[in-house]
């Protein structure tokens, strides 16, 4: 199905969206969790181990794999709405 050049832009607008919140909060627990808030975040246990060290060795790792599911999952959506969708 070919897309007019509205849709694509609409499509497009979309998508940078999601890129741009996903980011946002990738870059929201991975450098202010994990280094600017840390000695904030340290003073809370997080199964035995202070929350702002949990933040910079693991947390930005697992939150990124989590954002890239979310990322797929709208994506895989979005794609349906405008009929791009692979079978």
């Amino acid at each position: 199905m070919s897309l007019s050049k509205e849709q694509m832009q609409s499509y497009w607008r979309k998508n940078l969206k999601y890129i741009v919140v996903l980011l946002a909060i990738w870059f929201t627990v991975s450098y202010l969790c994990g280094i600017i808030f840390v000695d904030v975040l340290d003073k809370i246990k997080l199964g035995g181990y202070p929350l702002g060290f949990w933040f910079a060795c693991q947390g930005s790792e697992m939150i990124f794999v989590v954002l890239i599911a979310v990322y797929v999952k709208l994506m895989n959506k979005l794609d349906k709405e405008f009929g791009v969708a692979e079978i």
